[in-house]
């Protein structure tokens, strides 16, 4: 299925166009897939897709926490 020419990117990717947005290894979305810990995403049919916005606002709530850093355990 190819999509229209309209310059916008897909709404829905596939596992393999997520892992290239998140830079992971498609076998790393599957594990977070597993544990619950990843991003939304749905099954329709067989395919696993994810929504680009989940995408997005699963990165910005990974930005968002602190981590454990030295200077942080005062």
């Amino acid at each position: 299925m190819t999509q229209p020419a309209t310059g916008r990117e897909p709404d829905l990717l596939t596992i393999t166009e997520a892992a290239d947005l998140l830079r992971a290894p498609v076998a790393t979305l599957r594990y977070w897939r597993h544990l619950g810990t990843g991003p939304r995403s749905f099954r329709l049919g067989r395919r696993v897709l994810y929504r680009r916005d989940d995408l997005h606002a699963w990165i910005d709530a990974q930005h968002g926490q602190v981590t454990a850093s030295p200077e942080n355990r005062r």
